[in-house]
């Protein structure tokens, strides 16, 4: 449970970062893409065995993920690349 408590809370500094700078432009697509893939499986094998600490850290960890991808999708959209320092976007 410790080690799937800590793996799991340590997408909670870079969730917090995103939304404070508005952005993710130093996010990777591809890496968030196959870690969220792994992750969904090993939630789909905790559910196939019936063990409640895989299944609670890997959806929890899943879900942050979509978080990070959707905060990721939301920014980029927007366009322009944060300020340095200021996490403002330049849009001119």
């Amino acid at each position: 449970m410790l080690a799937g408590t800590l793996t799991t809370i340590s997408f909670i500094p870079q969730v917090v970062r995103i939304v404070r700078t508005r952005s993710a432009h130093d996010i990777s697509w591809g890496m968030f893409s196959v870690f969220a893939i792994g992750t969904a499986l090993w939630l789909t094998w905790g559910i196939g065995q019936g063990a409640l600490p895989v299944i609670v850290a890997n959806f929890v960890t899943l879900l942050l993920s979509v978080v990070i991808m959707a905060l990721k999708w939301r920014f980029d959209r927007d366009g322009g690349q944060p300020q340095p320092g200021t996490g403002k976007r330049n849009t001119a």
